[in-house]
């Protein structure tokens, strides 16, 4: 079956055509714009849609050809739309915190214990995405009022191509409002907490069913053919879990502006600490947790203090601290400490905040002297990380499932792994699958609803 894969992220579309988890032509890229003020995050629909149109039509004839059309997407993406599907907001992204008052009220009003046993996930702001509903509903009361549907970036594309009101069950998870730990569907007492209505909610539909047709319009958009089926869709993460095999203890370790260690499981296992996720099909679940900046922590400190350098010369210096590390480790071929390449200069990593945390943490620098150079400042960045990388090994355990030791790797930071991984205790494989995300849409196997 020829599979049109459609991936998007927090700043760009990718589309291919797929056969059997392959690459069956070339990937085409286009790239649609971030809004970033203070704590708001979020990107223009408009922009999404025509990122998407610009790249299906791009990706020429072989597109044409796709048996069924398959979506991976950024979550959250929270966005409301009107009765004919419009975006009434903006998508709001995962990195957004502007909700931190709505979701201690959340907390307040149900109790941490309770929302963490009925949505598997305590309301963490902008992560899950009911406390962006709630704040919509207190700032912008008149623009919530024309509301018809509301959901993740998977149901306004499917809302716009195919006419459908509908979601996968790992991005209800993110949702807030999902009875995740059972997957029984939406929750009424969350629900109630929030002010969301049963009306304005899309229905649930597994990743792989076919979610409607395109219309004549979105064909004639897209330069496609009207008609061909649609699927649901599914979170970005989950799409290249199933290139794995989604095995019980399987590792998958995505890495790129955000760094996403998630672990396949046979049951859910809440936890304050982890993401708790429906797959998306099936009867498995996820547990994951991120470093909300690493590849864009890397990136930042490029721009503030090495805007002088281009990025190969940068990508040196980054490879030389890490050899200086393993060298003072004793792994190195001299096997002789060289001392701190920090020289007691320690970050904080939280550029992005803490995508698991109610109160938003900030980033730091401390040890900082006369004497500190970019050099010293870097190498905290890096080892920060690393420890980040490999203290989340440990909270992973408590789902109770063995971790395999042979961990995928993916992503658009994936060369960096190596220096993010350095102090995971043990022995561990590392296989990287290019393209994982985009490459997992075609392991859904396409049906119809019942």
């Amino acid at each position: 079956m020829d599979v049109l894969g459609i991936d998007i992220g927090s700043s760009s579309v990718k589309c291919a055509p797929l056969r059997g988890g392959r690459l069956a032509g070339r990937i085409v890229h286009a790239r649609f714009p971030t809004r970033v003020d203070g704590v708001r995050v979020e990107v223009n629909p408009d922009d999404v849609l025509k990122a998407v149109h610009a790249a299906v039509r791009e990706a020429g004839p072989l597109a044409k050809r796709a048996d069924v059309i398959a979506l991976s997407v950024m979550s959250p993406g929270w966005v409301a739309m009107d009765a004919k599907g419009r975006a009434l907001t903006p998508i709001v992204t995962h990195q957004d915190r502007r909700s931190v008052n709505e979701a201690r009220e959340l907390l307040k009003n149900v109790g941490k214990a309770r929302h963490l046993r009925l949505a598997g996930n305590l309301p963490f702001p902008g992560g899950i995405s009911s406390t962006t509903w709630a704040w919509y509903l207190r700032h912008e009361p008149a623009r919530m009022r024309k509301a018809d549907l509301v959901g993740h970036l998977n149901t306004f594309l499917l809302r716009q191509f195919v006419g459908a009101r509908v979601i996968d069950p790992a991005n209800a998870s993110f949702t807030g409002l999902y009875s995740t730990p059972d997957m029984s569907g939406w929750n009424d007492e969350l629900c109630a907490a929030v002010g969301a209505k049963n009306a304005q909610l899309p229905e649930l539909r597994e990743a792989s069913e076919v979610a409607g047709h395109l219309t004549g319009e979105a064909a004639r958009r897209l330069g496609l053919t009207a008609g061909t089926p649609m699927l649901v869709g599914i979170v970005d993460t989950s799409s290249a879990m199933l290139l794995t095999g989604a095995r019980a203890g399987q590792l998958l370790n995505s890495s790129g502006s955000t760094d996403v260690l998630a672990l396949c499981t046979p049951r859910a296992h809440p936890h304050e600490r982890l993401l708790t996720r429906a797959l998306g099909v099936g009867r498995k679940w996820m547990s994951v947790s991120t470093i909300a900046a690493a590849g864009s922590a890397i990136a930042w400190v490029k721009d503030q203090l090495f805007a002088d350098l281009e990025w190969p010369r940068y990508s040196q210096i980054i490879k030389a601290l890490a050899r200086r590390h393993l060298r003072r480790k004793g792994h190195g071929r001299a096997g002789a400490a060289t001392g701190d390449p920090a020289q007691g200069v320690v970050f904080e990593p939280y550029l992005a905040g803490e995508r698991t945390s109610i109160e938003q943490r900030t980033a730091s620098f401390t040890g900082l002297t006369l004497a500190t150079t970019r050099e010293h400042m870097l190498a905290a960045v890096l080892e920060a990380l690393a420890r980040a990388s490999a203290a989340r090994l440990d909270l992973l355990k408590v789902n109770g499932i063995p971790l395999r030791h042979d961990v995928v790797v993916t992503g658009g930071a994936a060369e960096l792994t190596t220096l993010f991984h350095r102090d995971w205790p043990g022995k561990w494989s590392f296989k990287e699958e290019s393209e994982a995300t985009l490459r997992g849409l075609a392991c859904l196997e396409p049906r119809e609803n019942k």
